[in-house]
C-alpha cells in the first residue's frame, strides 16, 4: 500500500509536537535514498512542493564517486541542479527514528519540469503507464534476503570488514529456536515496517548461519519497488541502531549461500482480474501469461546487467546452493531461473530467481516488465517447460556468469532501447563498464594469499 501519512494528518502531527523531522529522499542508480531532513515545519509550509539536488546523484558510482563520461551530467556541464518532487502519496512515519517521516521524491528536469530519463523511479513508472496503456496493472512482490552480523557496522570499519561474526552459527533456514534468539530485532524489524505502512507479512531464517528473509504483500509495480527501499533502508537503520550490522551484497562470502531478491509477478485486469490465469490450462496458464513468461525468456540475457549490477552479483550463481543458473522456466522448480509458482490458481504467477538483494528493485521490476510487455506484444511462443535438475541439464540458456557479459548484451538490446530509449541503456551500460574498471584494477585478499609467496 502507498504512505500511510496524508499531508493533512502530518500538519496535525507537526501541530502537536510529534513529528520535527520531514526525510525526503529519491533513489539513486545504486537503489539508495539520497536526499535532505527539513524541518517539519518547513516542509508543511511551503518545502512539500520542491527542492533540489545535485544531479551528480545520478552519475555516481557507490563510493559517491563522479565518474567520467556520463551523457547525463558532468565537468563539463558543471554538475547542476535536478528538482527533487515529493510524491506526498509516500509520506509515512518512520517509528524506528524519533519524530521522523519520510517522503519520496521524483526527479525533475530543473528547465523542462520533466521526470529525469535515467531516474531509476521514472524508468518503472514509464513501464507501468505502458502496461496500462495495453490494459494491465503490473502487480509484483519482491523478497529480500540479507544477513546479520554481531558487529556494528564501525566496528567492521575499523577491523577492515574482517572478522564477521554472523547473528547465529548455523543454518537457520525456517528455524523456529535459531530464529527466537534473533527476535530482539527482528520483532521490531516487523513492527516499525508495519507502522511505517509496509504491509508486512513475515519473516524468516534463511539458508545459512545468519541469514534472514523479510516477506512484504503483493502490491503494484511502483508501490513494491517503493517498499523494497523503504524495507533496505529500514532494516540497516534498526540494526544500527542496536549495534549490529547486515548485509545486502549478493554474495559477502564464496563459502555461503548468496542473497537474492526473488520477484513474483502478474498482471491483472484494468477491472481487477487475473490476466495469467486460465482453468483450463494444464498449470492454469493463459495465453497473455505465457507471451509474458516467453518474452522474459527471449531476452533474459539482455536484461541481466538489470537483475545483477555489480562484478560480485554474478559469484552469487552456483551450482546447488539455491541460486540459479539457468534462464528457463518450471513449475515449483527452484533450480530454474524463471519458477511458475501457484499453478490452477489465480495467485498463478512468474517468480523470477535470478535478482540478487543488491538489486535495484525499479531497474529491475521494469526490465523484468519491458521483457514481458514485449512478449505480448510479439505474442511469442513459450517454449517447453523444462524439468529436473537445471544444474546438471546442459544445452540450455544460461545466465550470463559475469558482468562484462550482461553489459555486452544490454548494450546490444533493441528491446531495452525500444522500452527504455538510447539514453537510458547507455547511461546503464556506461554504471556497468565503470563498475568493471573498477573491480578489474583492485588487487584482492585472493590474490595475495594466492600469489605472494608462490607466484
Amino acid at each position: 500500500m502507498p504512505g500511510n501519512l496524508t499531508f493533512d494528518a502530518l500538519k496535525e502531527a507537526v501541530d502537536r509536537g510529534e513529528i520535527d523531522t520531514v526525510l525526503v529522499a529519491s533513489v539513486d542508480m545504486q537503489g539508495r535514498l539520497m536526499g535532505k531532513r527539513f524541518h517539519a515545519a518547513f516542509f508543511v509550509n511551503g518545502g512539500w512542493k520542491e527542492t533540489h539536488c545535485c544531479n551528480y546523484l545520478l552519475a555516481v558510482d557507490m563510493e559517491m564517486n563522479t565518474v567520467p563520461g556520463y551523457k547525463s551530467a558532468g565537468w563539463e556541464k558543471g554538475y547542476g541542479d535536478y528538482v527533487m518532487k515529493p510524491d506526498l502519496a509516500t509520506l509515512r512515519p518512520l517509528p524506528w527514528l524519533p519524530g521522523t517521516a519520510l517522503c519520496l521524491a521524483d526527479l525533475l528536469d530543473h528547465h523542462t519540469q520533466e521526470e529525469v530519463a535515467v531516474s531509476p523511479r521514472a524508468i518503472l513508472k514509464r513501464q507501468v503507464a505502458r502496461a496500462r496503456a495495453m490494459g494491465f496493472d503490473p502487480m509484483m512482490a519482491t523478497e529480500l534476503e540479507f544477513y546479520i552480523f554481531e558487529n556494528a557496522y564501525e566496528q567492521l570499519r575499523d577491523d577492515g570488514f574482517g572478522n564477521l561474526r554472523p547473528i547465529s552459527a548455523y543454518n537457520e533456514d525456517y528455524h523456529i529456536f535459531q530464529t527466537t534468539k534473533e527476535e530482539s530485532l527482528m520483532r521490531d524489524v516487523r513492527n516499525h515496517l508495519y507502522k511505517a505502512g509496509i504491509p508486512i507479512e513475515n519473516t524468516k531464517g534463511e539458508a545459512d548461519s545468519g541469514q534472514h528473509e523479510v516477506n512484504y504483500r503483493y502490491s503494484d509495480a511502483l508501490d513494491t519497488a517503493d517498499n523494497h527501499v523503504i524495507v533496505k533502508q529500514g532494516v540497516k537503520e534498526i540494526a544500527h541502531l542496536k549495534g549490529k550490522s547486515v548485509t545486502f551484497m549478493a554474495k559477502y562470502d564464496h563459502r555461503k549461500a548468496g542473497s537474492s531478491s526473488h520477484v513474483h509477478q502478474s498482471l491483472w485486469t484494468l477491472d481487477g482480474k487475473p490476466a495469467f490465469y486460465d482453468h483450463d490450462d494444464p498449470h492454469g496458464m493463459s495465453a497473455t501469461m505465457k507471451h509474458f513468461l516467453a518474452g522474459q525468456l527471449a531476452h533474459a540475457q539482455e536484461i541481466t546487467a538489470f537483475l545483477a549490477p555489480y562484478v560480485n552479483s554474478y559469484k552469487r550463481f552456483c551450482i546447488g546452493l539455491f541460486a540459479p543458473t539457468k534462464a528457463v522456466w518450471s513449475a515449483d522448480n527452484r533450480t530454474a531461473g524463471f519458477r511458475i509458482c501457484g499453478e490452477h490458481t489465480k495467485a498463478v504467477r512468474v517468480e523470477c530467481r535470478i535478482p540478487g538483494s543488491d538489486v535495484n528493485p525499479y531497474l529491475c521490476c521494469a526490465a523484468l516488465l519491458a521483457a514481458g510487455l514485449a512478449g505480448i506484444e510479439q505474442k511469442l511462443e513459450l517454449e517447453p517447460e523444462m524439468k529436473g535438475d537445471m544444474y546438471n541439464t546442459a544445452g540450455i540458456r544460461e545466465i550470463p556468469r559475469t558482468l562484462r557479459d550482461a553489459a555486452d548484451r544490454l548494450l546490444a538490446s533493441d528491446m531495452l532501447r525500444k522500452a527504455f530509449g538510447d539514453e537510458v541503456v547507455d547511461h546503464y551500460h556506461h554504471a556497468a563498464q565503470w563498475e568493471i574498471s573498477e573491480t578489474d584494477r583492485v588487487v584482492t585478499d585472493f590474490e595475495l594469499q594466492r600469489l605472494l609467496e608462490r607466484a
